[in-house]
């Protein structure tokens, strides 16, 4: 009876949080209208891009949001409904996080201008953080206190999971370097995956960012942040909120 109850005050939750909108809108419209587009015209609208290379079963868009100067989502182009989905992880998955890094040149148009890569961050937030049952990396530009604090505790982040010295947005995070130019090689949804098998933590209440890094050793790569919802704190796992939609970092 508690772990229905439990059950039960979750999707309560989960219902009040998208209340307010359609829960589908983001499916409906690369499904419904980019996807169509692309196939019959090769034109994406109103997505920004769309590829179809692997078919629709392994492809995504790139939207504007309608929210912020220059973010933009990465949305699957199968049905796909976060980040508790199984079909991330399958054998065959696309790597979403992958196609969002590439995807910020759309940030830098918007922007007029070329972002270093640690000014920019990429995020998924949990299911109770979230809007819409379609999968989606938010792509933007990472908040200013986040930057500051990232480059002062560079030297803390380590090649495994550990806790990130300071808090986040008021919420504690853990961090792992990556030590990769690129994501061709590394996902970020296999990287929280086979940490957390163990624990056997609910994947659907992570959230993760990943934001762009050049370390002191002059390696580029990533710190990948990683938080756990904890609703009696307050704290729904929305990793979004270390991203800034109004992008002042591109105007210091």
């Amino acid at each position: 009876m508690r772990l229905l109850a439990g059950a039960v005050f979750v999707v309560a939750l989960i219902s009040t949080s998208v209340g307010a909108a359609d829960p589908s809108a983001l499916w409906k419209i690369v499904n419904g209208q980019c996807v169509p587009h692309e196939e019959a015209e090769h034109d994406p609208s109103p997505c920004a891009e769309v590829d179809l290379t692997g078919g629709v079963a392994k492809g995504y868009g790139v939207l504007k949001d309608i929210r912020g100067v220059a973010q933009f989502l990465l949305i699957p182009t199968a049905r796909i409904g976060g980040i508790e989905d199984p079909a991330i992880l399958a054998p065959s998955a696309t790597n979403y996080w992958d196609a969002a890094w590439k995807a910020r040149s759309f940030v830098d148009q918007r922007l007029h201008t070329s972002l270093p890569r640690d000014e920019v961050a990429l995020a998924i937030n949990s299911l109770l953080a979230r809007t819409q049952n379609q999968l989606h990396i938010h792509i933007d530009c990472v908040r200013l206190d986040v930057h500051s604090i990232l480059a002062a505790n560079f030297d803390s982040v380590a090649s495994k999971w550990t806790p990130f010295p300071v808090p986040l947005a008021g919420h504690s995070y853990r961090s792992i370097r990556i030590n990769q130019e690129n994501l061709h090689d590394v996902d970020p949804f296999r990287l929280l995956a086979d940490d957390i098998l163990a624990s056997q933590r609910n994947m659907g209440l992570h959230t993760l960012v990943l934001v762009g890094a050049k370390f002191a050793d002059g390696q580029d790569g990533f710190v990948l942040l990683d938080d756990y919802a904890d609703l009696a704190a307050g704290d729904r796992a929305s990793g979004e909120q270390l991203q800034d939609h109004s992008c002042a970092i591109a105007l210091k």
